[in-house]
């Protein structure tokens, strides 16, 4: 898996304080996207065990306590992203009690194969849904367009 950005803190994708990775890849490629340099799986950098490693390490540092961990792209449930993240949030639930973990994908929960559904069984909020330009209202929370769902999962 390749990523494009890691947050160490951040407090926009999801609430509270938290750590947030956009990886590489999607196949829906929705006009008006505000990520467009995240499509193409090979763009990017490696997604490594050291940077798999940072995350644990940032979401249990207690100098800066995070919520949890939002992961977005790009599209974390691509095909060939998902082995790889559904490592990632194993191990947060694993080695991070208590942190939340929510997930942006261009899928709908109905349309999730059953590796996806592996993943989305993990975390706690899923916002499913391509973006849709049209549908675009700047007043909605944790989603660009109004076909988007937000997902509460646990």
């Amino acid at each position: 898996m390749n990523m494009h950005q890691y947050y160490p803190v951040d407090i926009v994708n999801g609430p509270g304080t938290r750590c947030t990775l956009f990886v590489s890849g999607c196949v829906h490629e929705c006009p008006g996207c505000y990520n467009k340099s995240t499509w193409r799986v090979n763009s990017g950098v490696a997604f490594t065990r050291k940077m798999e490693d940072r995350i644990i390490s940032d979401l249990n540092d207690t100098r800066i306590r995070r919520q949890g961990l939002s992961l977005s792209g790009g599209d974390p449930l691509h095909p060939q992203n998902v082995a790889d993240i559904l490592h990632l949030v194993q191990r947060v639930r694993a080695e991070c009690p208590g942190k939340d973990i929510w997930m942006w994908t261009g899928y709908k929960m109905d349309e999730l194969n059953a590796a996806q559904r592996e993943v989305v069984e993990l975390i706690n909020v899923l916002v499913d849904g391509k973006f849709v330009q049209d549908l675009k209202d700047p007043a909605l929370i944790w989603r660009g367009s109004s076909n988007q769902v937000v997902h509460y999962l646990r």
